[in-house]
């Protein structure tokens, strides 16, 4: 997987930000309940992800598929990434939302989504 670094100006000093995509699909008898959890996001699983340097997170939705979105400000994505799957807070969310999602058949046996190429990132200003 090829992974983009954008520099984005922050507080006086250029902050490296990773931005990773990635793929799942959605029961679609679960369709419903996913987006009414996702609208109110329990606040531990916010502030893990804030802790873990996620600065910005998004989901979209395509009939049965789930894109997410998200980028990464800190300097050990694999720590921070452990970090928030050893939280008790997120894994309790992860048993609700886990059972709504279907795995793609692309992805890697130790992923449970499929992480997206970047193929163009631009900034305008």
């Amino acid at each position: 997987m090829k992974i983009l670094y954008d520099n984005q100006r922050g507080k006086g000093f250029l902050l490296s930000t990773k931005r990773i995509g990635s793929v799942i699909g959605v029961k679609p008898d679960q369709i419903a309940e996913y987006e009414r959890i996702h609208a109110d996001v329990w606040p531990g699983v916010l502030a893990t992800l804030k802790r873990a340097n996620v600065t910005k997170f998004s989901i979209f939705r395509y009939e049965n598929m789930l894109f997410s979105y998200m980028e990464y400000s800190g300097s050990n994505y694999e720590a921070d990434m452990a970090m928030v799957a050893a939280d008790p807070v997120t894994q309790d969310w992860w048993k609700i939302t886990a059972p709504m999602q279907n795995p793609v058949s692309e992805r890697r046996e130790s992923e449970w989504r499929y992480k997206l190429l970047a193929l163009l990132t631009t900034t305008t200003k």
